[in-house]
């Protein structure tokens, strides 16, 4: 392994048998265009050397148990991974179980944890622009037995409003749907750009949630340290993982 395998520390204010972790890219054994800690098995790289990144993400984090990865498709659904799970295509997930673990990857798009106060359920939500707009983050939070006052939440490394440049048809249909949206979007040198943080913070605000912390790091400014999907095409993916320890 090229380098020791390293994620960020997720700074938010959860009680102390909930933990959180976003991978970098870092480590790994992957090769370019992939370089580093890929830990996707759906962007073309080597199946062996996804398995190995995973491996070593699961010791450095000392984990008890694998991670769910899911099959994102920019949707709306939500996995329960405490029941029967039929399926591992959604873009959030959810649990109150020691023995599950949620997690989303992303390459610009937006990662949010949350958890409650009491530190009995947390999730993981991949939080694109689609999903933004078919509110994800409010259906996640729904998903919650606490009431959304209770809950906290932190906003991962994601593409920065300088680098997302969107259409004005994207900002007109933001806009369309709450005219708070439109503190989200600044026009720069002609093009409309889009802070997908923002828009998530409106929501979660929206939602009841009040205590928000935000990486505010842009994974398309940081190439040593992230993946980004709009800046490099052919890319890996970090992830967003949080889980509740069961010995505290």
């Amino acid at each position: 392994m090229s380098d020791t395998c390293v994620s960020l520390r997720v700074p938010w204010p959860a009680p102390p048998r909930v933990h959180a972790a976003f991978s970098t890219r870092h480590g790994g054994v992957s090769r370019a265009p992939w370089a580093g800690l890929n830990l996707a098995t759906h962007v073309g790289d080597d199946p062996a050397n996804v398995a190995a990144n995973r491996a070593a993400l699961y010791h450095h984090l000392r984990l008890t148990v694998e991670p769910h990865w899911l099959e994102q498709v920019h949707g709306t659904e939500v996995i329960r991974l405490d029941d029967a799970v039929s399926t591992k295509r959604g873009d959030a997930a959810i649990t109150r179980s020691p023995r599950r673990v949620a997690a989303v990857m992303v390459a610009d798009c937006l990662p949010v944890l949350l958890c409650d106060e009491g530190g009995q359920e947390v999730a993981a939500v991949h939080a694109g622009w689609r999903g933004l707009d078919a509110d994800i983050i409010a259906k996640t939070i729904a998903c919650f037995a606490a009431p959304p006052s209770s809950l906290m939440a932190w906003l991962g490394p994601a593409i920065g409003l300088c680098a997302y440049r969107v259409g004005a048809d994207l900002r007109a249909r933001f806009v369309a749907s709450d005219a708070r949206y439109a503190q989200a979007f600044t026009r720069i040198e002609h093009h409309w750009h889009m802070d997908l943080a923002r828009v998530a913070e409106l929501q979660l605000v929206a939602a009841g949630v009040a205590r928000i912390t935000a990486s505010q790091r842009c994974v398309h400014a940081e190439p040593d340290n992230f993946y980004s999907y709009r800046r490099d095409g052919e890319t890996g993916r970090m992830a967003a993982l949080v889980w509740i320890r069961d010995d505290l």
